[in-house]
């Protein structure tokens, strides 16, 4: 027999090791960079019930990491909070187990920072204002990032109201002083008055806007999660995406007038926004390469001063039975 320990990385350490939110934009950009070099299968999505999921995410990254990661994110109706994820992260190399890491903050985090990367990719020049639905920890994942990205500039966040929590929103960043906010009631008038859209909600029935006319020339449009904007799909002038094998079995994906991958606009092999009168739609569905990624890098700054560890009785004969 052989014994493996295995690093167990819980969700405070990880939310407490002091990673910025400029940190986490440059590891989405340099995960993305290296997706050429990645394996990077489709999610796998299984449904109990409803609309609640488990999705599964292998990713390989590049060779040079030697580190392959499967992440298993689940939404179930009702929990608190509804959002879930879990890590194991391998040696590519040995298939040694490495770590087992709580995966919520990463998840949070690198959809905040994929979100704040692709709008400043993306977004109309001269824009100061970004509006953002459904409030929970991935807008204020995005809200910390892009604060931090226009730390020299002054921005305005719209927030379409839902309960309190545009209230708690504003106090959650009410110390940061390069931010102003705006509370918007209804949501025709806040899709209408938007030059860029982030939607972190995480069920829709029906259309957000079905008032196509609504989308401003030159908006930028980022649905996290990826419902009820499905009409867009359909008018704007182009869609890009994290991966094709996330959105080519969308039902209009077809009827694209242009898409490409985010990774191809990094590389240079993409214009990405060539006028200031398009509407762009920016479907970031979620990378196991960006879990992998960051759970690699969190692996290497935590384990030194890991204080709990799993111990792996593996058998090492050939023949066992």
């Amino acid at each position: 027999m052989n014994t493996n320990r295995v690093a167990l990385l819980q969700h405070e350490q990880i939310a407490r090791a002091g990673i910025s939110p400029t940190t986490c934009m440059q590891w989405v950009e340099q995960s993305f960079r290296s997706k050429p070099q990645a394996i990077l299968p489709p999610k796998v999505s299984i449904h109990p019930q409803g609309d609640d999921f488990f999705n599964t995410m292998p990713a390989l990254l590049a060779p040079e990491c030697g580190r392959m990661a499967v992440k298993v994110v689940h939404r179930i109706a009702g929990q608190e909070p509804s959002l879930g994820a879990d890590i194991l992260l391998y040696d590519s190399r040995t298939g040694q187990l490495l770590a087992m890491l709580d995966g919520d903050w990463i998840t949070t985090m690198r959809t905040g920072a994929v979100a704040a990367l692709s709008i400043k990719l993306l977004e109309r020049k001269g824009t100061d204002t970004y509006s953002l639905m459904g409030l929970g920890n991935t807008a204020r994942a995005t809200a910390l990032c892009l604060i931090e990205d226009n730390r020299h500039r002054s921005i305005c966040l719209r927030l379409l109201r839902y309960k309190d929590q545009a209230e708690a929103f504003v106090e959650r960043f009410a110390a940061y002083q390069n931010v102003r906010f705006e509370l918007v009631d209804d949501v025709q008038d806040f899709i209408g008055g938007a030059d860029v859209i982030v939607s972190c909600i995480t069920s829709a029935h029906g259309l957000v806007c079905d008032r196509d006319e609504l989308y401003r020339s030159g908006c930028l449009l980022i649905p996290v999660h990826t419902r009820g904007f499905q009409n867009c799909d359909l008018f704007f002038d182009k869609v890009y995406g994290d991966d094709r094998g996330h959105v080519e079995g969308f039902k209009y994906f077809d009827r694209f007038k242009q898409f490409d991958e985010l990774t191809n606009v990094l590389l240079g092999q993409n214009p990405g926004r060539e006028s200031d009168q398009e509407r762009i739609l920016c479907y970031n569905i979620g990378l196991g390469l960006h879990d992998a990624f960051f759970a690699s890098r969190i692996y290497d700054m935590l384990v030194p001063d890991c204080s709990t560890w799993l111990e792996q009785n593996k058998e090492t004969r050939k023949f066992w039975i």
